[in-house]
């Protein structure tokens, strides 16, 4: 009898305690549902491996202005904001951002010639 009562109360006190995580998960924008914990934890990092990667490769580059240029990465499509001297400038992070290993789409939103932020 007191093995029944534990167990339904250990039941019933987990499901209240995963109730708000329910409810956060049904507001998020994207199903996660068919993913696990680990696949998410690696979809994460894969997008901050690309996000460090495109990084590095526009700070290489002479004719881009990297310290200006912002770069995020949500499952393997990087967005690239921020000011660009030129439009060849812009083009050419683009164009770097698409050639890194990773990256499945670049939505460049480079602003060319605009005012520059002070860092």
């Amino acid at each position: 009898m007191n093995t029944k009562l534990i167990a339904s109360s250990l039941i019933a006190g987990a499901a209240l305690a995963l109730a708000p995580l329910a409810g956060y998960a049904a507001d998020t924008k994207e199903d996660t549902s068919h993913m696990s914990k680990t696949e998410k934890v690696k979809d994460y990092v894969n997008d901050s491996t690309i996000t460090t990667k495109v990084k590095a490769e526009l700070a290489k580059d002479k004719q881009v202005s990297a310290s200006k240029i912002k770069v995020e990465t949500d499952h393997g499509v990087v967005k690239l904001t921020g000011n660009a001297a030129t439009k060849e400038e812009a083009d050419k992070a683009a164009t770097i951002a698409q050639g890194t290993k990773g990256v499945a789409s670049v939505d460049n939103e480079i602003k060319v010639g605009g005012a520059t932020s002070k860092y």
